[in-house]
């Protein structure tokens, strides 16, 4: 069940404010004399930060979107609640490295891990993940819904997952249980029928009654009795894929920008991951089934760190129908997009927007996207309080301080901003995800308090690590990147000039750096190929860099490309030699992973070793 949120000053007047943290300790057999506090991190996927009302008042003065209603009680007393991070910035525009970058800590240029590409943790420069080290400083580690690290474990000519979690509810086996309104999988039998080949990412439904229902043109080849099903659930669901403009829509291929979902509210996937985070609450010391699995409930002796990965509002945007029904009674104001605009814009980000183009969308299409985008959002915020309100009272009962780190998507998404759906780019839209911080120690994080320095998703990692009682100081946590997001709210902490971030993903090889009123972004490579011609940024020339400059007050939907301009040449001349010595020359690292490379293979740059100051004078 989804509950309603709670009035906010009845919850407050509930919460039991327990003692302030403890000083830092480095290990468990060290924090014996305090209590360390449970850990709840919770990280929704594509989410737009004005999405979220109290972000739009905190930023823009108003409580909506500029594209219209919104709607987000739960977050928003979590804001009221804790401190929000407003300027928080993600270092990759794309899931896997977004979330290799909060796991690790670590800058992508650091880590090595640029887009979608697999990692090991037996590479050289492999320090453990956020969960592996709180599992040392003494914590249970669980971790629900989706995750996107996409770690393995090489030995010898053996390729193996690497878990970091002590605990797994994994979503793709949630699915496989029908424990979803929707899924994507390799089916290698239909109908107690052996596929030879097998059918790869078959995209299905599940009904209330916990039917599948295919949508895919290869299995009605194969099996005639299915003929016509993909097009069936198209209209059932009454989906809207994505297609480009010499493409029409597909029954069975395209992203889901818009349908409602075969479930009801609380039963989708991410329904059932906070519903299931409740019940390994309830379930102390003691087993409790999840479809065709067995989980052992909390360990109340133990303190807790679990991350909860919604999936909200990625997609297959599919709101519950509810919610949807409710959300198509608002009208949005579409992001309009001229095509003069690409006269001016790098190539690399004009490759994101062909993929993603959806200008040629007729207006009810675009209406539709909006409106079941936003109604997901809140159906999805519903269960953000679900989760918070549930871990608040375990923490209670046990008389345990507790921390909840809430990330507002891995990365933004387009809603025709630019032309275009989906991320990949360095644009604010893309990029500009705040953090809330809210904790039984309200002198950490002040209740109601708004931090407008710059802060980015590697602050995540040290931010836990430092609740838990680490000495971040130590030589064991060097190569930590961020801050604590305590010191940060002290002032404590150094103040940013500047955010960096780099990603590989559709665009190709792509850094950038945000300043207070400028954002400039570069190729910073000429292709792929990891290890080769690391440093060609630095001997190329200017327009084989493809900049993007952009004055956001001037320009705060960052349409005017002024990389070319001769009265911003010093500015883009300053932003470029430090972002390039910055990511090219402060660590590098690039690591040689696929068909034939193990992932063991790691290749360096360190010609500008301490660039990355965080001081950048305009």
């Amino acid at each position: 069940m989804i509950r309603p949120p709670l009035p906010f000053f009845a919850l407050l007047a509930a919460l039991v404010l327990l003692s302030d943290s403890a000083p830092a300790q480095q290990t468990a057999s060290q924090a014996d004399s305090v209590v360390q506090p449970n850990v709840l991190w919770i990280l929704t996927d594509d989410q737009r930060y004005d999405s979220i009302r109290a972000f739009n008042q905190m930023l823009h003065g108003r409580d909506m979107s500029e594209l219209g209603y919104v709607e987000s009680p739960n977050v928003d007393r979590l804001a009221a609640m804790g401190t929000t991070f407003i300027n928080t910035y993600c270092q990759a525009q794309g899931c896997a490295p977004s979330r290799a970058s909060m796991h690790f800590g670590r800058y992508p240029f650091r880590s090595g891990v640029y887009e979608f590409e697999y990692h090991n943790n037996n590479a050289p420069h492999y320090k453990p993940t956020l969960p592996e080290q709180m599992a040392s400083l003494g914590y249970q580690t669980t971790h629900i819904g989706k995750l996107g690290v996409r770690l393995k474990t090489v030995t010898g000519n053996r390729v193996q997952p690497h878990p970091i979690y002590q605990t797994d509810l994994n979503f793709k086996q949630l699915h496989r249980d029908g424990l979803t309104g929707w899924g994507k999988d390799w089916f290698y039998e239909i109908d107690g029928i052996k596929l030879d080949p097998p059918i790869k990412q078959l995209r299905f439904f599940v009904t209330p009654d916990g039917e599948f229902e295919y949508a895919s043109l290869e299995l009605e080849k194969r099996f005639p009795k299915y003929a016509g099903s993909a097009e069936m659930t198209m209209k059932k669901y009454d989906l809207l894929r994505h297609f480009t403009p010499t493409k029409p829509p597909a029954p069975d291929n395209g992203s889901i920008l818009s349908g409602v979902s075969s479930q009801p509210a609380g039963k989708t996937r991410d329904g059932w991951y906070a519903s299931l985070f409740g019940e390994y609450l309830k379930s102390e010391q003691q087993p409790f089934p999840v479809g065709s699995q067995t989980f052992d409930g909390v360990d109340p002796t133990k303190p807790l760190f679990c991350h909860i990965g919604f999936d909200f509002p990625h997609t297959p945007v599919l709101p519950p129908g509810d919610y949807r029904e409710r959300f198509q009674q608002h009208i949005y104001k579409v992001p309009q997009f001229s095509e003069s605009e690409l006269e001016s814009m790098p190539k690399q980000m004009q490759k994101q927007v062909k993929a993603g183009y959806s200008d040629h969308f007729t207006d009810a299409q675009k209406q539709a996207m909006i409106q079941d985008y936003f109604a997901f959002c809140a159906y999805g915020d519903a269960l953000v309080g679900q989760a918070t309100d549930d871990f608040i009272r375990y923490s209670n009962d046990h008389q345990q301080p507790w921390v909840i780190v809430y990330v507002c998507g891995d990365h933004g998404w387009k809603l025709n901003d630019h032309g275009s759906v989906s991320k990949f780019t360095p644009w604010d839209i893309d990029a500009h995800n705040p953090i809330i911080v809210a904790a039984s120690d309200k002198q950490a994080f002040p209740a109601g308090k708004v931090v407008t320095d710059f802060t980015e998703f590697v602050d995540i990692a040290p931010t836990i690590l430092a609740a838990a009682g680490a000495d971040l100081s130590t030589e064991r946590f060097d190569y930590l990147d961020g801050y604590d997001l305590a010191k940060v709210t002290s002032g404590d902490a150094p103040a940013r000039d500047y955010v960096v971030g780099e990603s590989h993903a559709v665009t190709g090889p792509r850094a950038f750096i945000r300043a207070k009123e400028y954002v400039l972004s570069l190729q910073t490579r000429p292709d792929k190929r990891r290890g080769v011609d690391m440093q060609w940024a630095m001997k190329a020339d200017y327009a084989d860099l493809d900049p993007g400059l952009y004055h956001m007050p001037s320009d705060p939907h960052e349409i005017h490309n002024l990389a070319f301009d001769d009265d911003y040449r010093q500015v883009a001349q300053k932003l470029k030699d430090k972002l390039l010595r910055i990511v090219l020359g402060d660590g590098r690292v690039e690591v040689e992973w696929g068909p034939k490379a193990d992932g063991t293979k790691i290749h360096r740059s360190s010609f500008a070793t301490g660039a990355h100051d965080g001081k950048l004078e305009l």
